[in-house]
């Protein structure tokens, strides 16, 4: 998330009232988790696992709960809580407002574009040309559907992010501020959900056909002219490029990619990347023929054990 304009260090040690070590007059351009974060951005790390990647990623801000030795040309924010102080650094730079209207005044929507009874528009959605839109579906705020889109009934567009810190005795929700762009051309069956970036975009690209009960999670980027079939579950921050096809009740981890051209066979159970233009299947999901050799061995198996 970019802020609408440049802040100091000091100023923000100041906003979330902790420590700071680098120059008072450092430049703070936006706030972005670790996945997403790129130069002038602030990223949260409260975790020993993830100093180094926090410390070496792009941003130039850390938010921390320990002191650790500043990266040149960084700055860091010491906190006792840096989920706590990411989320009140969220909500003062985009506190939430929400629209009590089926169609909030601020949205925006294209020539010949259909929206049937029953769709729900939040602030500053902005839809396109010669869009579809049926009933019961929910668009999130800040949400862009581009040309030429279809939704079918019931999707929600732009939910918040599947994100907690596990806390003694609860579960301590991260506050989503991202959006959903839906590129042109891409039709969405129904009772889809694609859910909003943490502070970054979930983007679905041009010409990409998803069929109904599908889950994107935040912050993924699906490439153009991709399909989805029934009930794929894909986790966050994964990165699906252009032409891939994932078939019915596929699983994918958070943060893997699948290549160009790349299919996933149905029920198979992604924890790793695939290459562009290869075919996986299974669950843990492998190179197709071998997994087929292994599930054709395990059936002689038995016999085998027999003859022992």
């Amino acid at each position: 998330m970019k802020l609408p304009f440049l802040h100091k260090l000091k100023d923000i040690a100041t906003l979330i009232n902790c420590e700071f070590e680098g120059n008072a007059d450092h430049i703070i351009s936006g706030l972005n988790e670790i996945h997403k974060v790129e130069i002038g951005d602030l990223v949260f790390v409260d975790h020993p696992k993830y100093y180094d990647k926090a410390l070496h990623s792009k941003a130039t801000t850390i938010l921390i709960n320990k002191k650790v030795e500043c990266p040149n040309g960084k700055a860091l924010l010491i906190s006792d809580d840096p989920f706590r102080d990411y989320n009140k650094l969220i909500l003062h730079f985009c506190p939430i407002d929400y629209s009590q209207k089926p169609i909030s005044d601020t949205a925006i929507i294209g020539a010949n574009t259909v929206i049937m009874p029953g769709v729900y528009l939040g602030n500053n959605v902005m839809i396109g040309n010669n869009c579809v839109i049926h009933p019961n579906v929910v668009i999130y705020d800040n949400c862009i559907i581009k040309n030429n889109v279809r939704i079918h009934s019931n999707s929600v567009i732009g939910a918040d992010a599947f994100y907690y810190k596990k806390r003694a005795n609860k579960y301590d929700k991260m506050i989503s501020c991202g959006r959903v762009i839906i590129e042109d051309d891409v039709e969405i069956g129904a009772l889809c959900t694609i859910d909003k970036g943490v502070s970054g975009d979930t983007i679905i690209g041009a010409g990409t056909k998803i069929d109904n009960h599908v889950q994107v999670g935040h912050d993924t980027t699906v490439g153009k002219m991709c399909l989805m079939a029934s009930q794929v579950g894909v986790s966050g921050v994964v990165t699906i490029e252009d032409g891939a096809t994932l078939w019915g009740q596929a699983g994918v981890k958070s943060d893997v990619t699948i290549g160009k051209g790349a299919v996933l066979l149905a029920q198979a159970g992604l924890g790793e990347n695939i290459p562009d233009g290869k075919t996986y299947f299974g669950s843990p999901a492998g190179e197709a023929r071998a997994k087929m050799k292994e599930v054709a061995a395990l059936k002689i198996l038995p016999d085998l054990i027999k003859k022992l």
